[in-house]
């Protein structure tokens, strides 16, 4: 639904992005990530035909957004980050004026209407003014005319920006739920979101892909070490000597307060002699757990070496293939 080929945007002499190639399966949900001035913004714009690309190619829903933008630009719902809502028109009125720009005939307009205002959880707010509303429900009214004209493609930049921890799960549930007939491309800055909503992620970095996968199967990528936590009452002076000196421990970190990160061998599980071993010494073992290797984790190494070693390390992961 949504692919570029060497997609290429120069400001001046400036290199915005450069060969990047994307592909959105049908019905996917694909989070677009990268710290600011990366380049999403500039590439959503262009999947949007608000800009052109200086070379490369980006289709949405077949339709190349440069010599058939027209027809692209009907295929998409689009939610910026700042909502761009008439605070003085009430929610219907707005969506229909929304209905109006589309060219969406009556019995269409009433029918779609009742359809988005209910699948935001807006059908109680429907005659509200949108300079009443919360910030929750103005970014679901977004959303809702990004959804008016039923289009096959929604992008969606930020959707969650400035909302509380509520409305942000009523949020992601809601772009779960839209999946089932639409494809979403969605960026964030907020990551562990995108690893709870995106069947895939994308990572953007000095303007080029750096990274491209599930997020399951980027900490597995990612990751060098199997890593358990544990929380001591009484640690002696030698716990980390007589720690590292086990079976398949690799290092220990001491994190203050009784709290040591041990790193083991990547597949072993060595929870059991771990437990046994501090309990064995008097330690008093309040706390054993596994840490897990976050989204958030992937993109902070990724995004913070050295543009030339992460070109490398995708060059070696794309030669596996």
């Amino acid at each position: 639904m949504i692919r570029c080929e060497g997609l290429t945007k120069y400001y001046g002499n400036h290199q915005a992005i450069a060969d990047v190639d994307i592909h959105v399966g049908e019905g996917e949900i694909v989070g677009f990530l990268g710290p600011n001035a990366a380049g999403k913004t500039t590439t959503m714009r262009i999947l949007t035909s608000f800009i052109p690309p200086s070379a490369g190619t980006a289709t949405v829903a077949g339709h190349d957004v440069v010599t058939d933008s027209l027809e692209s630009r009907r295929a998409i719902g689009y939610l910026p980050e700042t909502s761009s809502l008439y605070r003085d028109m009430r929610v219907t009125q707005f969506l229909r004026f929304c209905a109006g720009l589309r060219g969406m005939g009556r019995q269409e307009t009433r029918e779609r209407m009742d359809y988005v205002l209910d699948t935001c959880g807006l059908s109680h707010r429907a005659d509200s003014i949108i300079g009443t509303l919360s910030l929750g429900y103005r970014q679901r009214v977004g959303l809702a005319q990004a959804l008016l004209h039923e289009p096959p493609v929604l992008i969606l930049d930020e959707p969650t920006v400035g909302l509380d921890p509520n409305q942000i799960i009523e949020v992601r549930n809601l772009i779960k739920s839209l999946a089932k007939k639409h494809t979403v491309m969605l960026s964030t800055h907020i990551l562990p979101e995108a690893q709870m909503t995106c069947e895939r992620v994308i990572i953007i970095n000095h303007g080029r892909i750096i990274a491209e996968d599930t997020p399951e199967a980027l900490t597995a990528q990612i990751r060098e070490a199997e890593t358990i936590s544990i929380t001591l009452a009484s640690p002696g002076d030698s716990v980390e000597r007589q720690l590292t000196d086990m079976s398949e421990v690799v290092a220990v970190r001491p994190r203050g307060n009784g709290v040591y990160h041990i790193d083991t061998a990547i597949g072993a599980d060595v929870r059991a002699e771990i437990a046994e071993f501090v309990v064995g010494r008097g330690w008093g073992l309040l706390e054993l757990r596994p840490l897990e290797m976050t989204l958030e984790d992937v993109f902070q190494q990724l995004t913070t070496e050295e543009p030339a070693a992460v070109s490398a390390a995708s060059g070696q992961e794309k030669g596996a293939e």
